[in-house]
């Protein structure tokens, strides 16, 4: 059986990303709330998890692109998906911009997304080996000594420069390009293959399964509403508590 429309098995990877990302954002707002004093931003596994979370998005990302794409690019579909993530990503900046200047998101994980959506259209055409070639050169790059030219705040989004910076939601291209990329050579193994595994058969049943594969197909709508859902539950209780 070939490859052929949506996969359950990737959206629910998604949707488990997704509730991944619910988790460490909850968390979050109840450290800046005031609710408990665990510092996410920087205890390991907390940490470990925020990275989890944005490397399941991109690498997934990558992937989905490749099996989109693996008849030719559909241009309609494509741009518009485009659109929908620029969109929302410009809607975050704006935000945050307001209600957080000091770390509003500039470059984020949807920034990122619709960044690398583009950036792999030519990228999905190098060998799997090239492609891993490239997602380890990504990881090592901010290690590299860099002109300084790239501490300019118009260069910060790649993540080369040597400045600091302050952002809630930071997803520069180097390093998060490689999950990308990584993404990229596993859609290229699979296309590559004239039937598809078993697993690309597999069908969300189970209510569980279903949940997260529903969450899954709306990741876009899920992202942009899940923090108001959050603050409109925690601001009330922290007001009543204070």
């Amino acid at each position: 059986m070939a490859l052929q429309g949506r996969i359950d098995a990737i959206d629910v990877a998604r949707g488990v990303a997704l509730v991944m990302m619910a988790i460490y954002h909850f968390g979050f707002d109840l450290l800046m709330l005031g609710f408990w004093s665990v510092d996410v931003t920087s205890e390991t596994a907390w940490v470990l998890l925020a990275r989890a979370t944005v490397s399941s998005f991109l690498f997934l990302a990558g992937l989905g692109l490749i099996l989109a794409t693996r008849n030719g690019v559909r241009w309609t579909p494509f741009l518009k998906r485009l659109a929908a993530i620029t969109g929302a990503a410009a809607l975050i900046s704006v935000a945050t911009w307001f209600a957080i200047p000091d770390v509003w998101i500039f470059f984020g994980v949807l920034h990122m997304i619709a960044l690398a959506s583009v950036l792999a259209l030519g990228l999905r055409f190098l060998p799997w080996y090239v492609l891993m070639t490239l997602a380890v050169f990504a990881v090592a790059a901010p290690t590299m000594v860099w002109p300084r030219l790239f501490d300019t705040p118009l260069l910060w989004f790649l993540g080369l420069g040597r400045v600091e910076v302050f952002s809630n939601d930071f997803v520069p291209v180097f390093p998060w390009i490689a999950p990308v990329l990584l993404g990229l050579c596993a859609g290229r193994v699979l296309v590559a293959l004239e039937q598809a595994p078993g697993w690309t058969m597999w069908r969300a049943e189970a209510l569980p399964f279903r949940a997260l594969s529903f969450l899954g197909r709306h990741s876009l709508v899920v992202y942009l509403i899940h923090q108001p859902i959050f603050f409109a539950i925690l601001i009330p209780i922290r007001w009543l508590t204070a």
